[in-house]
């Protein structure tokens, strides 16, 4: 699943536990459903952040066929 539909899908458990009014067996399962799209976006951003490092790294290295 990609990382905007995670996100949408996080805000949306986030508004129906704020609006309250679930009984407490759907608001814990909408808790844990939140849990695991809230890590697996953590896990993206931490993917994407490694990737732009990397790309950052070989721009910064010097083209060796210039010498």
């Amino acid at each position: 699943m990609k990382f905007e539909e995670n996100m949408q899908k996080l805000l949306a458990i986030t508004a129906q536990l704020e609006e309250g009014g679930l009984e407490l067996e759907d608001a814990i399962r909408l808790y844990g459903e939140g849990a695991k799209l809230a890590e697996n976006c953590k896990n993206e951003l931490e993917q994407a952040k490694l990737t732009v490092s990397e790309y950052s790294k070989q721009q910064s290295v010097p083209d060796r066929t210039e010498i």
